[in-house]
């Protein structure tokens, strides 16, 4: 958000976390007129990881202190007493942290995979507890041998923020038949450079794209052209568009989940309880690299790089780690193929200024690829056509001084995959869309409000041979409304606010639905609804 009167746009995320207590009848009554020195400790609708019965093993991979910005190093060893069949594994971080604190970003590392990406929530200060669960199943591959373990979640401590951040990560295996996983997961080599299996039947690479670092990049959705009166600028405009190239060659192209931390939109007490979707739980763009199996099966190395359109020449802010999935061909010692087909569409980019006691900038943005090859497996032959279609439509208003700033932006990200082989051919369609509608003004006696409402939908369809064969539609949908006095201690900002998260799962697997209310700090609602 702007740089209004001070305020500072933070970083920070949790996930999954504890389900929160069940509420008294006179819940609501207990609300204070304003925050306190102390609130409910943070909590999503997310639904929890599901898990398998059977006696599970733990092992512990990190337990650290992050003061500043020296990464944890540890080893891991695979747990005894599981064997190394495992039916699901999963990731916890238990976390505490008190006094004043910003939000700050962090990572797990566990052989160079990236297992976890993560923020942390503000603290109270008399301390808040958290903690976030994730599925980890698709790393098995790492976890089956010893490694080393790296974790940072970077942090300054001084005499002004005094929060140190207290975390444990553990992993919790679950014995049983092995889950469908990855054979291999790879990572880059140095100068992005990928050698995979020359069996490999499957190709997947997954990048933790995150803009951040205290930049303009933390908050790109929000930049403006060159031309315009504000103080985030970009080139062209917000327009972001996370690509990857094999060899120099478009091979797959995402939209930027707009994520917003727990300082967000300049306004920390919107968050301090329900944090905004995915915040605790960064999830990596997907994109099936299968059409170019052919080429990277040739047992060379191969470029494989990550960009991030849209980011001024020069610029950082942008994080952007890459794993690589890859299924084998048990039965083959070398599966040949070849790319077939690939086409660019041309990207559209336009965001138009129009100057006024009210500025604008309009922004229309849109990008089409489809790629298709096949390969030669033990099996037969396997034909994969990908496509993806993104398109990115806001509207951007501010008065000057930025003391007015709203945007209302959604974006469009639409993926087909066909496999095409051993029997029926299988498709699965994925429309995700992401929006945000916010204004932040400062107005009276130095009083900043905002207003803010952010949705993660997606809608996920598979078909056999044409025919629909399951369904899944997500909807997780915050509004957030916080007021307080900025320019003054921590103490006298007399702040007000309420937030709500409903987090909504339905389709052919079943039905989820989950709504939490806050006010003030206080769990005023926790309904479920399936």
């Amino acid at each position: 958000m702007s740089m209004l009167a001070g305020a500072t746009l933070l970083a920070s995320t949790l996930l999954g976390a504890a389900p929160a207590p069940a509420l008294s009848a006179d819940a609501v009554a207990d609300v204070p007129a304003e925050f306190g020195s102390d609130w409910h400790d943070p909590v999503t609708a997310a639904p929890p990881v599901t898990r398998p019965a059977g006696r599970p093993c733990h092992v512990t991979l990190a337990e650290a202190r992050f003061r500043d910005f020296t990464p944890y190093k540890g080893t891991y060893t695979p747990p005894g007493g599981c064997g190394d069949d495992w039916s699901k594994v999963v990731l916890r971080l238990d976390g505490k942290v008190k006094g004043r604190q910003f939000d700050r970003l962090g990572y797990v590392h566990v052989g160079g995979v990236e297992i976890f990406r993560t923020s942390t929530p503000q603290p109270s200060p008399d301390g808040i507890e958290w903690s976030v669960e994730k599925d980890v199943t698709r790393y098995s591959d790492t976890f089956r041998r010893a490694q080393d373990v790296e974790m940072l979640i970077g942090n300054v401590v001084d005499d002004t923020y005094t929060g140190i951040i207290d975390v444990k990560v553990t992993l919790t295996f679950y014995a049983g038949h092995r889950a469908a996983t990855p054979d291999r997961v790879l990572t880059l080599g140095g100068d992005a450079i990928l050698t995979t299996p020359r069996n490999s039947e499957r190709i997947v690479a997954e990048v933790y794209a995150t803009g951040s670092g205290g930049g303009c990049e933390e908050y790109w959705y929000l930049t403006v052209p060159a031309t315009a009166p504000y103080s985030c600028k970009a080139d062209e405009g917000p327009y972001r568009e996370v690509q990857i190239k094999v060899d120099g060659q478009l091979a797959g192209i995402a939209a930027p989940f707009p994520t917003v931390w727990t300082g967000g939109w300049s306004n920390p007490f919107l968050w301090y309880v329900v944090p905004g979707p995915r915040a605790f739980d960064i999830k990596p763009i997907e994109y099936d690299l299968t059409p170019f199996a052919g080429l990277l099966n040739d047992g060379r190395p191969h470029r494989v790089e990550v960009s991030v359109v849209g980011v001024p020449e020069g610029q950082s802010g942008w994080s952007a780690p890459v794993n690589v999935l890859v299924w084998q061909d048990a039965r083959s010692a070398h599966v040949g193929g070849k790319l077939t087909a690939h086409r660019n569409g041309a990207l559209a980019d336009t965001s138009t200024y129009t100057p006024g006691s009210e500025h604008r900038v309009d922004t229309e943005g849109d990008h089409r690829l489809t790629v298709a090859g096949y390969v030669d497996t033990s099996h037969g032959r396997v034909t994969t056509t990908v496509t993806r279609a993104l398109a990115n439509s806001s509207v951007h208003r501010w008065t000057d001084g930025e003391t007015t700033d709203a945007l209302d932006a959604v974006w469009t990200d639409e993926e087909s995959v066909t496999v095409d082989g051993r029997g029926p051919a299988r498709t699965t369609r994925t429309q995700r869309t992401y929006t945000m509608d916010g204004t932040t003004t400062l107005g009276a006696a130095d009083r900043l409000r905002t207003e803010l409402t952010l949705g993660d939908r997606a809608v996920v369809t598979e078909s056999r041979d044409g025919r629909r064969t399951a369904w899944r539609r997500l909807d997780d949908t915050y509004a957030g409304d916080a007021t307080y006095t900025v320019n003054v201690p921590r103490d006298q900002r007399h702040a007000v606010g309420t937030s709500s998260e409903r987090y909504r799962i339905r389709g052919s697997g079943g039905c989820y639905d989950r709504t939490l209310a806050t006010a003030q700090g206080v769990l005023t609602e926790d309904r479920r609804a399936c």
